[in-house]
């Protein structure tokens, strides 16, 4: 079986004609395969800190071991510093305690990776260069 058959049989199309002429329109619809165990594979997952009780589905997240989260801060940090203090370190504790990685992404973001993934933070410039990684600033979560 030829290899344009093949792609006929998985795409279900019945005419190779039919395929074509679809491509010619700039796209190609694919049925959708059944999903693999969700479980097991790494999900990355966008969050919106807008009260310090938004937290707590993104430690639970991480605490499960297949979410990077993607933080935003910024509604909580126009709102209200000590809560948005408060929220980071209960983030660092967890991360922390489940040995995963946190760090700040400009000024408005934070990324959260379970204990198999690291942040990339680029070369350790001097103190007073800052840290950048392709022209955005990486700060680091630290006690």
């Amino acid at each position: 079986m030829g290899f344009l058959s093949k792609l006929k049989e998985k795409l279900g199309t019945s005419s190779s004609s039919q395929m074509f002429d679809e491509a010619e329109h700039g796209y190609v619809e694919l049925e959708k395969e059944s999903r693999v165990d969700t479980k097991s594979k790494l999900m990355v997952r966008p969050f919106v800190i807008e009260e310090f009780e938004h937290i707590k589905p993104i430690l639970d997240s991480l605490r499960e071991g297949h979410t990077v989260a993607l933080i935003n801060i910024k509604p909580l940090k126009d709102k209200d510093l000590v809560e948005l203090k408060r929220a980071i370190n209960k983030l660092k504790k967890t991360c922390d305690a489940i040995e995963g990685d946190i760090a700040g992404f400009g000024e408005n973001w934070i990324a959260a990776v379970p204990n198999y993934a690291y942040i990339y933070r680029g070369q350790k410039p001097s103190k007073e260069e800052g840290k950048k990684v392709d022209g955005m600033e990486v700060t680091e979560y630290e006690e």
